[in-house]
C-alpha cells in the first residue's frame, strides 16, 4: 500500500495521522506540490484532479481525504469508523460539514490569505476574503462549540474519523489568527485531539506547515 502526497497539506497530514493511528504499514510517497509535481502526467494518471493525497492499494486508486480515512479504517475494524450504519453516518454528517463549511468556508480562507500567502510570499491578504471568512468561523465554531458543550468528541464519547477531519485546520489557529478565544468548548475537545502521539509522528516542518 502507497500513499502520495505532501507532508505540509492538511489533507495528507490528516490521512497519515489516521495511518499512525491505526498503525498500518502504508509506504509515502512525496509529490512535492510547491513543484508542481501534481500536474505531471504520471500523477494525473492518478488523480486527475491533480490533488493530493492519494491512496493505492493493489489495484483500487483512491482520491478524497475522507474517502482515504474511511477505507483504512474499514479495512482494519478500527473504532474510528464502526461498522454501525447511525455511527457512521453521524461521521459522515461532521466530515460533510467539514468538507462544506468548515474547511471551505471558514479555515480554509483564513489559512491561505493569512498563512499559506505569507509562505509563499504572494502578497497581502485579502481583506474581503478575511471578512467573510471570519463571519463563516464564527457561525460554525459556534455550532461546533454548542455541540462540544454536550459530549467529548465530535460523535459521542468515542474518538472517531471525523475528530481527525474537524481538528486538523486548527493546528494553523496561530499563523492563520483563526479566532478561537470565545469557544471554550472547542478549545477543550481540540487539545483532547492535537495531543495523540499519531499528529506529532506525522508533523509538516514548521516552515512548511502552512503550504
Amino acid at each position: 500500500m502507497k500513499l502520495y502526497g505532501f507532508p505540509p497539506s492538511p489533507n495528507t497530514w490528516k490521512v497519515r495521522a489516521v495511518i499512525a493511528h491505526l498503525g498500518i504499514p502504508v509506504d509515502f510517497e512525496l509529490v512535492d506540490l510547491a513543484a508542481g509535481q501534481q500536474r505531471t502526467p504520471e500523477y494525473l494518471a492518478l488523480n486527475p484532479t491533480g490533488r493530493a493525497p492519494v491512496l493505492v492499494d493493489g489495484d483500487l486508486v483512491l482520491w478524497e481525504s475522507n474517502a482515504i480515512m474511511q477505507y483504512l479504517a474499514g479495512c482494519n475494524a478500527s473504532p474510528l469508523w464502526p461498522d454501525d450504519a447511525r455511527i457512521r453516518a453521524d461521521i459522515m454528517r461532521w466530515q460533510s460539514w467539514q468538507l462544506a463549511h468548515w474547511g471551505t468556508e471558514a479555515c480554509g480562507p483564513l489559512i491561505f490569505q493569512r498563512a499559506v500567502k505569507r509562505v509563499l510570499n504572494i502578497g497581502a491578504p485579502d481583506a474581503a476574503i478575511v471578512a467573510r471568512a471570519t463571519d463563516c468561523f464564527n457561525r460554525e465554531a459556534s455550532v461546533l462549540d454548542a455541540h462540544l458543550s454536550k459530549q467529548t468528541y465530535l460523535v459521542g464519547d468515542r474518538l472517531t474519523l471525523a475528530d481527525f477531519s474537524v481538528a486538523v485546520p486548527l493546528f494553523l489557529a496561530e499563523p492563520a489568527e483563526l479566532p478561537l478565544a470565545p469557544y471554550q468548548h472547542v478549545r477543550d475537545w481540540f487539545a483532547r485531539v492535537s495531543a495523540l502521539p499519531a499528529w506529532r509522528e506525522t508533523a509538516p516542518a514548521p516552515a512548511a506547515a502552512a503550504a
